[in-house]
């Protein structure tokens, strides 16, 4: 919709039926994980990995992007966890996925507040140094209250440099009806 129409949901657009609240994201994490993982990885505007339920190897979503004009692809591996129970294990899996799958930045979306080891795994991760002069870090953590707030990922996405996904061509304006032709019954 903002791509072909230059309109912005929640401003030209109501969407109905998505969570605007944490609690109605508790809700939804209660009722269907699966889709609670596809609207916390639309916030940020990621690619679900899977379309079906099953072992996703720890790849939830995907964001891809070029730092710089001409340069190969670097992605950002994303964990989606609506559970209460969460732990500094999920940080350091996290930190194994995004080695083994070469993406530059991991981030684990949770429900509820990172633990205190949990922040200090992630800060130990280190940070990426993107050529265009940003600083990011390797691995992130995000509450849905974060998303809903505004934050989003720390990650070089400069306009046009966004490889996640295509982008849709522009609308032509719609004509009006000939006003000679009946419109219908």
């Amino acid at each position: 919709m903002r791509d072909a129409f230059n309109l912005e949901a929640g401003k030209d657009y109501t969407v109905l039926g998505e969570p605007v609240s944490v609690p109605d994201a508790e809700a939804l994490a209660a009722t269907d994980p699966w889709q609670f993982q596809w609207w916390s990885l639309g916030l940020v505007g990621a690619r679900p990995v899977e379309q079906k339920k099953g072992a996703d190897k720890g790849i939830d979503g995907r964001l891809y992007f070029h730092d710089e004009p001409g340069a190969e692809t670097k992605q950002v591996i994303l964990s989606v966890k609506a559970g209460q129970n969460l732990g500094v294990g999920m940080v350091r899996d996290l930190g194994h996925v995004v080695q083994r799958e070469g993406a530059v930045i991991g981030v684990l979306i949770t429900m509820r507040e990172p633990t205190g080891p949990m922040k200090t795994e992630a800060v130990s991760a280190g940070f990426y140094d993107s050529p265009w002069g940003g600083s990011y870090p390797r691995l992130q953590i995000l509450t849905v209250a974060q998303l809903l707030a505004g934050e989003g990922i720390k990650y070089p996405h400069v306009e046009g440099m966004d490889a996640t996904f295509k982008r849709a061509p522009k609308a032509a304006k719609a004509e009006a009806p000939h006003p000679e032709l009946p419109l219908g019954d």
